[in-house]
């Protein structure tokens, strides 16, 4: 049983880059009963949808910024850790990076307004994340030994314990940031546009392009074109030492 958690947790783990798109299918198609002329409250309830991406995006950023190279990365080849993060967001639960990505969809599965969806995602999300989970800590427990087990037995695998929190050993990278999440937040806009634009398209027959969300998909797909050339043709992003 647990070599096939792990083998199930491994090939999902290559692949969670773009499975969730399959998710967001379905929140388009949930927008064909998307409210029609929406008031300000409405419209609010939006900006509190992006703001619950957001707040992922911060707890990304918290995570990312004090981790070493070769650590918490995206590689999708198979599973790489240099050490054991077990210092700031590490210090609070096992896994922060997959609470980050939990509040980015759970603001866009919001948007919708179908309370269903909101129940599906999550429990996706769990049965999704559960196996990644299983097989990397499978790999920790491996590499670390003795280092693992202990921080895991006295760190929630999810929910924070804010009273375990312990400094972070290095000092925050904003290139570290910069080079790893440049897409989170490109990706973030692109799907509240799409979503807005879409939404539109099934209640009123045509795209609304509204200005604000076509500023905000212009400065965020700008700086994922820079961070992008940066980091494959450049040194400027490469941490010193």
């Amino acid at each position: 049983m647990r070599n096939h958690l792990e083998s199930t947790g491994n090939w999902l783990f290559q692949r969670r880059s773009y499975l969730p798109i399959i998710f967001f299918a379905f929140i388009i198609i949930s927008l064909r009963d998307f409210p029609n002329g929406k008031d300000s409250l409405g419209q609010l309830w939006d900006v509190f949808c992006l703001t619950i991406s957001l707040l992922g995006l911060a707890i990304r950023i918290l995570t990312i910024g004090y981790v070493p190279d070769g650590t918490s990365g995206r590689n999708t080849k198979g599973q790489k850790a240099c050490v054991l993060n077990t210092t700031g967001m590490y210090s609070l639960l096992r896994h922060p990076l997959y609470l980050g990505n939990f509040f980015i969809c759970l603001g866009v599965s919001m948007f919708a307004h179908v309370w269903w969806l909101v129940i599906i995602m999550v429990l996706s999300y769990w049965l999704y994340y559960e196996r990644i989970i299983f097989a990397e800590e499978e790999f920790l427990r491996r590499k670390f030994g003795q280092e693992f087990t202990g921080w895991a037995k006295k760190t929630r695998i999810f929910l924070p314990k804010f009273s375990s929190w312990k400094k972070p050993a290095r000092p925050f990278s904003v290139r570290m940031v910069l080079k790893r999440e440049y897409s989170t937040v490109f990706l973030i806009i692109l799907l509240f546009f799409v979503m807005v634009e879409a939404a539109s398209l099934f209640t009123n027959g045509s795209p609304k392009w509204d200005p604000m969300w076509l500023i905000l998909l212009a400065i965020s797909s700008a700086q994922y074109l820079l961070f992008r050339t940066l980091k494959k043709h450049t040194m400027l992003l490469r941490n010193p030492g």
